[in-house]
């Protein structure tokens, strides 16, 4: 059991199954007291298997999307167990289609339960980790919004939306000892049926996604990593900036800068900004020594 779980109060929506479920026993198992969440009675269902293994938890339904119920899950949380450390937003949906053919509310649905559902949720317990001084929150993105999939640009935009998220709050919250960080699974559950070969089933079990995730939430847990996790195998993923070149005003842009992109794309000496402002530093950097 891990030392810095036990005892921890953890809030996993979209509980009922799948990943949600796994990540909830996987949580349980290390000593935390869970709070699972999802639209319908299978959080009850995950808790009460969660207390039959000689665990604490409580099922609460509620939908992400509406976040006077994410305040109430908060709520909840706290009136059982008297506080929030942990916050695994999990809740997904799909509504594959090319973008050809999909409906603006496949699209619109996908980004409130995926965006919005993230945003409710941890806003409903930012206020108490900030006062709290401690917090851990972990985004569910995923490879089709890190480097696209073919027919999931709702669900792809969204996921990649989760990640600019996470950059900002991560910052916002360090004072605070809030980290925040995303994980990006590979896993065989009713959301990916269909969707991968059938010999992934033995191998992209949910349990491997969630035994990376415990990293992501226990005391010394790193911030602003993308983990990927998937079949016993971890990765990290990074937005990063090319050294790239600069362009004198005397010079034509268009042409001067489609002729030098091969410079613009070349990844030798690519650096990990630690804000948005490091690319306007880089480029006044490059712009003054040009000048000098």
């Amino acid at each position: 059991m891990l030392k810095d779980l036990k005892e921890r109060v953890a809030i996993v929506t979209g509980a009922g199954g799948g990943l949600g479920r796994t990540h909830a026993l996987a949580l349980a198992q290390q000593g935390a007291r869970v709070v699972a969440n999802d639209l319908n009675a299978s959080a009850h269902a995950v808790a009460a298997e969660i207390r039959h293994a000689g665990g604490q938890a409580s099922g609460y339904e509620g939908d992400v999307t509406r976040y006077p119920d994410m305040e109430a899950l908060a709520a909840h949380a706290v009136a059982t167990f008297g506080r929030i450390d942990i916050l695994v937003n999990n809740a997904g949906i799909l509504r594959d289609r090319t973008f050809a053919k999909m409906a603006l509310e496949d699209f619109r649905l996908v980004f409130d339960v995926h965006v919005m559902g993230s945003v409710h949720a941890t806003k409903a317990v930012w206020a108490m980790m900030r006062e709290q001084h401690y917090g851990r929150i972990v985004l569910t993105t995923s490879s089709s919004g890190l480097y696209g999939n073919f027919g999931q640009s709702n669900y792809g935009a969204a996921k990649m939306a989760l990640v600019g998220l996470m950059q900002t709050l991560a910052l916002e919250g360090a004072s605070r000892d809030i980290r925040i960080n995303c994980l990006a699974p590979s896993a065989m559950t009713a959301m990916t049926e269909g969707l991968l070969p059938q010999e992934a089933h033995a191998v992209l079990t949910p349990e491997r996604v969630s035994a990376g995730l415990l990293t992501l939430v226990g005391e010394d847990a790193p911030t602003r990593m993308i983990l990927l996790a998937g079949g016993g195998s971890f990765e990290s993923a990074h937005i990063t900036m090319t050294q790239g070149i600069h362009i004198d005003d005397n010079q034509d842009p268009a042409n001067g800068l489609s002729a030098q992109l091969p410079l613009v794309l070349d990844q030798a000496g690519q650096v990990t900004p630690d804000s948005g402002w490091d690319q306007a530093k880089h480029e006044l950097a490059k712009a003054l020594a040009k000048v000098q």
